[in-house]
This record gives C-alpha cells, structure tokens and sequence, in this order.
C-alpha cells in the first residue's frame, strides 16, 4: 500500500495542474504562494514563477489590504476550519474579476498548521448578470408600483396575491399588508365565484397562455367597478410555471360612457 502513495501524490497534482476553470493553490501558515495550478495562472495572469513566494494579498485591493481583509480570510479559516465568501480580486494586468473563494486550513500528522488549500472561481459573468437581472428587476418594480392607472398584481399557481402595486390599492382599496397571501377571488362577484370563473381564468391562462375578461369587480369596501382584465402565466428562466401576472383596468366611466350612447 505504501509503495502506492508516490504515485497517488503524481495523480493528484496532475489533476490539480491541469485544472482550468478553478485556481488551485496553497498558501503557507503566513499566506505566502507555495505553488500555483494553469487556472490560477488563467484566472490572474501571473506565472507560476511570478507568483511563488508573494503574499496572496497580491490578489486584493489595497483598501482590502489596509482593512486586514486578506489577514482576516486565514483567521475565519484558521479558527473555523473554513473560509468561504466572494469578493472583488484583482489580476496582475490590474484588471478585477469577481472571485469566489474557499480556503481550507492543511494540517500535518501532529495536527499542527501547514497551511492553506485555497480554490478560487472566476465569478465574474454570473455576478454582472445578476445585478442587471436586480437592476432590472428593480426597475420592473418601480415602473409597477408607480403606475396608478391600472391594477397590476402577480399570484401564485394556486391564486394567492404574492404582490400589489399602488394602482391596484387605489382601485380596489386593498393595502399591501391586507391582500398578501389572500385569494384573488375576493375580487370576483358572488355570481363570479359560484360559477367557478377565477380558477376557470387561470386555468385558461395556463393552457392558452392569456386569459382576458371583462366584468364586475370588487372593491374592499364592497362596492362594485366595471373591469377588463388579462391574466399571463409566468415563467421562470428553467420554462417552470411559478405563477400569473394580473394587469387590470378600470373602465367604470368607459362603459357609462357606452351606455349612455346606447
């Protein structure tokens, strides 16, 4: 068995060295480079013997370096048997890249620290494509909140109010804290609800992709307001139902209006 071990040892930093996607080094007890695989070379820009025998705080911003963050990671590591977090690190060209990092403490047979495995993954695309996506989403939710000219709302796949702009609060009387998690039957008038029409709505939404109806409403206080409504199924980015996006206007005076012609 022990004559295996050398080359179990060769087996590992082949793997190690031919990594690409991860950086792969180790640190000494003090956090010096003690050796450096071709992802931590992709990933930084810094060759192997550029790199052996500097302090891995190289890596971070000298406000970082100032703050004691580098010095802090293999402390956490140190006493809690492992760091793990992300954080802007910077390549040798001076350009940042997002990187997610763990740092493992290594122990000898005497249990005694000989320092760190630290594995570090180039986050960089993943961490701008979610703040466009919260940006977005951001704005998506400004622009609902803000438009008082129609009710916009999103229930679950069961019909339960997950959302309410301040369209939908003027319209129907409804504060944010008193419709989340109720029915958006409660909108629907007797006759509406006894003839099953909400769950008739989301289950052609679903099937057809839009449900649209107009017909009486109602309000908290229990008065009543003429509506055309359209109900969308929404998606998650894996294509799995999670929802229906609701978009409801009042057209009480429209239909006076019509009425009145007639």
């Amino acid at each position: 068995m022990c004559s295996e071990l050398p080359k179990n040892e060769f087996l590992y930093k082949l793997l190690v060295q031919n990594v690409f996607d991860y950086a792969i080094y180790f640190l000494n007890p003090d956090g010096v480079v003690t050796s450096w695989n071709a992802g931590a070379e992709k990933a930084k820009g810094y060759t192997e013997k550029e790199i052996i025998g500097k302090n891995f705080s190289i890596f971070y911003s000298e406000k970082d370096q100032k703050r004691g963050l580098p010095q802090k990671a293999l402390e956490t590591a140190h006493t809690k048997g492992k760091f793990e977090g992300d954080g802007w690190r910077f390549r040798k060209d001076g350009s940042k890249l997002r990187a997610y990092v763990v740092i493992d403490p290594i122990y000898n047979d005497k249990k005694e620290i000989i320092g760190y495995a630290k594995i570090t993954k180039d986050i960089t695309r993943e961490y701008k494509a979610k703040i466009i996506a919260d940006e977005q989403s951001r704005n998506f939710r400004l622009m609902a909140e803000g438009i008082k000219d129609y009710i916009m709302y999103m229930i679950d796949k069961n019909g339960k109010i997950l959302n309410w702009n301040s369209g939908a609060q003027r319209a129907k009387g409804y504060t944010t804290e008193e419709v989340l998690g109720k029915h958006f039957s409660i909108f629907f008038t007797e006759d509406d609800c006894q003839s099953g029409l909400p769950y008739r709505a989301l289950a052609t939404a679903l099937a057809k992709g839009k449900f649209e109806h107009e017909g009486f409403r109602i309000r908290r206080n229990g008065t009543s307001f003429w509506s055309q409504t359209t109900i969308d199924p929404v998606y998650d980015e894996k294509s799995q139902h999670i929802g229906f996006a609701t978009i409801t206007k009042n057209l009480t005076e429209q239909k006076k209006i019509k009425m009145l012609r007639i």
